[in-house]
């Protein structure tokens, strides 16, 4: 089991605060959108030399978590 906070790093200063793997340039939301356009670990790996297989992991056990938050919704005004 990986601990995400190990992986996932939160700075206001990097990627206008996005979640970002270990302080990198890289975005939870980068390697969410290639894994659900298909690309294999492996894939992935390779476009992204700095990243570990933990780090994959991490990201869809973010989501899993962020998945599984309450959401308000408010009515917009038309």
């Amino acid at each position: 089991m990986v601990n995400i906070m190990d992986r996932i790093t939160l700075n206001p200063d990097l990627c206008n605060g996005k979640p970002t793997i270990r302080g990198k340039r890289i975005t939870v939301q980068t390697i969410l959108e290639h894994l659900a356009a298909g690309d294999s670990r492996d894939e992935i790996l390779y476009q992204f030399p700095s990243l570990e297989n933990p780090d994959i992991d991490a990201c869809l056990s973010f989501a899993a978590q962020m998945a599984g938050r309450s959401f308000a919704s408010y009515p917009v005004a038309a």
